[in-house]
């Protein structure tokens, strides 16, 4: 039987229309949740979803949408700050625009769209902010400097963010993915040489030897999220198959 513990509350989630915001919405509505998905394209989505258009990078956009669930949902309860774009390369890969587009959208974006719900979950009574880290704000990762700048920028952020607000009783918390198989992981081993020996790599990189699943993530964002963890705040949780964690050594032949 599925737990109803976001039953009576509405939650947001950006980027939602696919990967992990799309597993975390569905997942959130079925445990009892009134949901909106904010993205820049909300085609085929669930029945019982309200998508709303909305770019994270645009404050007005962010507030527009916002209100809009604000007024058709009756509130905001929780946040889920999922939206986020890649990068790939050294620190000499990317010019000034690529940095300030991917800062804009992955740490500056959570800060827009908190921004504008504030109001909301002043006033609700289980408020909760869920964002979407990554391992790469803990670990070296080659060939991802701007994207490990950016997810490291969100883990700060977090911290800060929970530290503000816990006093308004808004919990503020963010997970830390490994590597998810998403879309974006698809077109990453699209445009590899070797699709197949790209995706063994990145199976072996993760102790548990595959890729973690959005329905993993979305289940500890939704730990975080729920009311049941009204003493979780200011948590980063690892959904990274072992790779913050564990060294193995290889294995024997």
């Amino acid at each position: 039987m599925t737990s109803q513990d976001f039953d009576g509350l509405v939650a947001v989630v950006t980027g939602g229309a696919s990967g992990i915001g799309l597993a975390t919405a569905a997942l959130l509505a079925d445990r009892g949740a009134r949901v909106a998905v904010l993205d820049r394209a909300i085609d085929h989505l669930d029945e019982r979803l309200l998508g709303l258009p909305a770019d994270v990078s645009d404050r007005g956009s962010v507030s527009a949408g916002i209100e809009r669930v604000a007024a058709t949902l009756g509130g905001i309860d929780v946040v889920i700050n999922n939206a986020g774009i890649g990068a790939i390369g050294t620190v000499a890969d990317n010019d000034d625009a690529e940095w300030a587009r991917v800062l804009d959208v992955n740490v500056t974006g959570m800060a827009r769209v908190s921004a504008a719900a504030l109001p909301w979950l002043r006033a609700s009574r289980a408020a909760a902010i869920v964002n979407t880290c990554s391992v790469a704000a803990t670990n070296g990762l080659p060939q991802r400097a701007l994207y490990s700048a950016s997810k490291g920028a969100v883990l700060a952020l977090t911290l800060a963010m929970a530290a503000d607000h816990v006093r308004e009783g808004i919990r503020v918390n963010c997970v830390c993915p490994g590597t998810v198989s998403t879309p974006w992981i698809g077109r990453l081993l699209d445009q590899a040489e070797d699709a197949e020996a790209e995706l063994a790599a990145l199976n072996a990189r993760q102790p548990i030897g595959r890729l973690v699943t959005p329905e993993e993530v979305a289940n500890a964002i939704a730990y975080l999220a729920s009311p049941l963890s009204g003493s979780t705040t200011g948590t980063a949780l690892d959904v990274d198959g072992g790779v913050s964690s564990l060294r193995l050594r290889p294995p024997q032949r």
